[in-house]
């Protein structure tokens, strides 16, 4: 995640100014949300899921809960249209889908290294590296900053052409995620009611407990 960069100004100031990088807004955003995500232990959130696809004449839309327990504990709890569930559990992910019959269970343990090399504990020269970054103010949730990734690395190409974040202007917390792939397919995530180190109820974690509704949070645009 977001690490802040120290400046230090030396007694030559202004020379130090005129020779120095200017600090953009995504760099602003990054110092400032470092606290936070060092201080998340566990996060709780409903969500809506927005797929687009060729596939399919009209986008598939999912609501759900997802709970974070870290380091490495995520589970997506679906809802509707049909209730399934996606557990991430250290390097093992398993999906369950019981009305269909379908329980699968995978070693993403490679795939996790990979996503860690690019976007985890990286400050923002480093993440610069991989990615063109872009942050605005956006009013599409109001009081947000939307911060748009795109990909300069044929490896992260391959599956992701773009990633867009919308970060909440008072709570410094991610509303919402976007993902483009290169097929022209999209991902579209928005969430609501999230908590903070609060109790998480173990149960969430239980490929067998049923799914609660979850109330509809709004979609975002990417303009």
């Amino acid at each position: 995640m977001f690490r802040p960069r120290v400046l230090l100004v030396p007694l030559f100031v202004y020379a130090a100014l005129a020779a120095a990088p200017v600090r953009d807004l995504f760099d602003d955003i990054y110092a400032r949300s470092r606290g936070i995500e060092a201080s998340l232990k566990t996060v709780t959130a409903q969500f809506t899921e927005t797929t687009t696809t060729s596939m399919v004449s009209k986008p598939i839309v999912s609501h759900g809960t997802l709970a974070v327990v870290r380091p490495d504990r995520i589970v997506l709890r679906y809802a509707d249209p049909e209730p399934h569930v996606v557990l991430i559990d250290g390097g093992q992910m398993t999906f369950s889908w019981p009305s269909r019959g379908i329980t699968q269970e995978s070693d993403i343990g490679a795939a996790r290294k990979r996503v860690d090399k690019y976007f985890v504990d990286k400050d923002p020269d480093e993440l610069r590296r991989a990615f063109r970054i872009a942050a605005v103010t956006s009013s599409d949730p109001p009081d947000t900053w939307r911060i748009t990734m795109t990909p300069t690395r044929s490896q992260i190409t391959q599956g992701l052409t773009k990633l867009h974040l919308w970060i909440d202007r008072t709570s410094l917390l991610l509303t919402a995620m976007r993902m483009d792939f290169p097929n022209g397919d999209s991902k579209l995530m928005t969430f609501a009611d999230v908590q903070v180190n609060g109790t998480v109820d173990p149960k969430l974690f239980s490929i067998d407990a049923v799914s609660d509704s979850s109330p509809r949070a709004r979609s975002y645009s990417a303009r």
